[in-house]
């Protein structure tokens, strides 16, 4: 029976015989507007059904045959995103102080690392990640697993956060105020424990089960 192609980051669609793809394009910055070109290109030769900008900052060609996947990756020239397994899917951008008037930390610079670090890495579960420059909170920072929110005195830092499933969870605030390499170190120390606790079900679910303030205490972070 067919099925998602995970090697060639094929996703099966409802048809049953076609497949889409997500190039990844980290925080959904294109700068060489030959790429939108190409994207087109490739997708009216190909005979895509569609191209959907997703909910990760990405797009999605939609509606290809099994047989032409290698090709429009070759053509392409990108690499496939995180959109299934169990990993890090996701690293989702809001314009932050590069782009928007009222953002008052650097989420694309921040998101960008994270992602460059964390992309594609095995984990126990799937994984996201949003970075918002402002409490505005535009990539919904409070419903990842782990997410940063910029206010005027640094990073406001949230974890175990998801909307996936009946009963969906708003992510705990775990620090304030903290500056950009407090806040890269804050990611590791947390996607580290999620990973050695080896548990697979959302950050949110494990910590719900062992408890916010061990959580916390394995992070060496003070209860909030």
């Amino acid at each position: 029976m067919a099925g998602d192609i995970l090697e060639k980051g094929a996703i099966l669609q409802r048809d049953k015989t076609s497949y889409a793809i997500a190039p990844h394009v980290p925080g959904g910055i294109i700068t060489d507007f030959n790429l939108l070109r190409r994207i087109a290109d490739v997708a009216e030769k190909y005979g895509a059904k569609a191209v959907k900008l997703t909910s990760a900052e990405r797009f999605a060609l939609v509606g290809l045959r099994e047989e032409d996947i290698d090709g429009v990756w070759n053509e392409l020239g990108l690499s496939p995103g995180a959109a299934i397994g169990l990993c890090v899917r996701s690293v989702k951008i809001c314009p932050g102080t590069t782009f928007c008037r009222i953002g008052v930390q650097d989420a694309v610079a921040m998101g960008l690392k994270l992602d460059e670090k964390y992309h594609g890495v095995t984990l126990p579960f799937k994984f996201k990640i949003g970075v918002s420059g402002c409490p505005n909170n535009c990539s919904e920072s409070s419903i990842k697993d782990f997410g940063l929110v910029g206010m005027q005195n640094g990073w406001r830092v949230l974890a175990g956060g998801f909307v996936s499933g009946l009963k969906p969870r708003l992510a705990d605030v775990i620090a304030t105020g903290l500056n950009d390499e407090q806040a890269l170190a804050l990611a590791d120390k947390v996607i580290d424990w999620f990973q050695k606790m080896g548990k697979t079900k959302r950050l949110g679910r494990v910590i719900d089960e062992v408890g916010l303030e061990k959580f916390l205490g394995d992070l060496g972070l003070p209860n909030a």
